[in-house]
């Protein structure tokens, strides 16, 4: 049972960490594309184009979801913290 419990956390975790990382990432992954795609057009190839708007959408996701993704991280180490207590009375 333990093992089961042990597991499910675990998948539980990876879980999270990807729903958190998911709105950053998402957002920089399409900055960088449209950034990419106005390069090709323009022909402007310049490496560090990319980096003031990632840092803006990044900034702006990060304002826009945060409390969101830091409510789903405290929920997520609340049920860690219950399900540790759990395993102590065992």
């Amino acid at each position: 049972m333990e093992q089961a419990l042990a597991l499910d956390t675990a998948r539980l975790g990876m879980q999270t960490a990807l729903m958190v990382s998911l709105p950053v990432l998402g957002t920089s992954l399409m900055i960088g594309l449209m950034v990419s795609v106005f390069q090709a057009v323009t022909q402007v190839q310049e490496a560090t184009l990319t980096f003031v708007p990632k840092l803006l959408g990044v900034g702006i996701a990060s304002m826009v979801l945060g409390h969101w993704m830091l409510g789903t991280m405290v929920s997520f180490v609340h049920l860690c913290f219950q399900r540790a207590a759990t395993l102590g009375l065992h």
